[in-house]
């Protein structure tokens, strides 16, 4: 198998209103390669989207899918219209149990609300809270995330009081504070709620400091933004008390609900195979919705053939992978539980 060199993502996000109405991610009609190196992409509500390639960001030069467990392949990609239609479903049947008493979700930890909400694997979770912390929907300086101000004291006098008592908020809501946590956390061998988090994403919280996540947010980097947040969020999730749970995962799932726009698919770019490839998160994991490639009328119809046997299987491999993410958190929430 050919080494995947690297992999270009897209995230392209665009708003219409058609007949004042707004639709749910309009399907890829046309997809093609141009000779300047751009990519031309036509969807079927006749919206044209062009697109150049060689200014986007790259992933590095391998593509690691991890084998331990410990971490989750993430795309920040488009959820797809049968995930949100199933959320919206599974919405209405939650509330109709609810009425008659028979179903009652779990707000003990975070993880357990938000499974509960939306369903899905450990990926779901993580697409679903970085989408509502870019899109705002969930704000991190939200009054009702805020510690009260008080004078009691545990007694005896607890570690975790000790190291939280100077938080503003449930969670370490600074780069100083929650750098602080995470290293005490890792000397002790409590990172558990971090497990699973795509470790880019922890790469970034380590290697940023509050002035350089400052200059983020004012310079409405919000992906960045928001990936930091998650590991902060993560950080602070066992001090959560459960109406800080409730927020927090009533506004994921309206940000989830509220994701009714005209999107385009994201779009993935694998480098060693000439592909262009338009990627969403289904409610099985990511879905291919169309490849094309930029040498495609000059190789052989087998060796596109080949391309692609392969490119599924690297997505299928990305999805098992993180389904066993999914499992390996369930069975620590179980463990927990006990």
């Amino acid at each position: 198998m050919k080494k995947l060199v690297s992999v270009v993502i897209i995230a392209l996000t665009a708003i219409a209103v058609a007949n004042g109405q707004q639709g749910l991610q309009p399907t890829i009609a046309t997809m093609r390669w141009g000779a300047d190196y751009k990519l031309y992409v036509k969807l079927a509500n006749d919206s044209d989207y062009v697109v150049d390639v060689r200014g986007l960001y790259h992933t590095g030069k391998d593509l690691f899918i991890d084998t331990t467990s410990n971490s989750a392949t993430y795309y920040p990609v488009t959820l797809d219209k049968e995930f949100v239609d199933y959320i919206k479903s599974k919405r209405i049947y939650n509330d109709e149990s609810r009425a008659d008493g028979s179903t009652q979700p779990n707000y003990k930890t975070l993880w357990s609300a938000l499974h509960g909400n939306i369903g899905g694997g450990y990926i779901h979770f993580i697409n679903c809270m970085v989408y509502a912390l870019e899109s705002q929907n969930l704000r991190l300086t939200d009054p009702i995330l805020m510690r009260p101000v008080t004078k009691w004291k545990p007694k005896p006098i607890t570690q975790s009081y000790k190291r939280t008592r100077k938080w503003t908020y449930y969670y370490p809501n600074t780069q100083q504070l929650a750098l602080k946590e995470y290293k005490i956390r890792k000397r002790e061998g409590d990172l558990k709620d971090l497990q699973g988090v795509p470790q880019p994403f922890i790469d970034l919280f380590l290697s940023t400091s509050q002035s350089e996540y400052d200059k983020m947010v004012a310079s409405r980097r919000m992906r960045e933004v928001a990936q930091i947040d998650l590991v902060k969020i993560l950080l602070g999730a066992k001090y959560l008390g459960e109406d800080q749970i409730r927020h927090i995962s009533s506004r994921v799932l309206i940000a989830v609900l509220k994701y009714n726009v005209n999107t385009m698919p994201s779009v993935i770019i694998f480098d060693d195979y000439n592909a262009a490839v338009a990627l969403s998160l289904g409610v099985d994991g990511y879905k291919i919705e169309k490849i094309v490639y930029s040498d495609g009328e000059v190789v052989s119809g087998s060796e596109l053939e080949g391309r692609t046997e392969l490119i599924e299987a690297l997505i299928k491999r990305i999805n098992e992978a993180n389904e066993r993410v999914f499992r390996k958190k369930l069975q620590l929430y179980y463990q927990k539980k006990k």
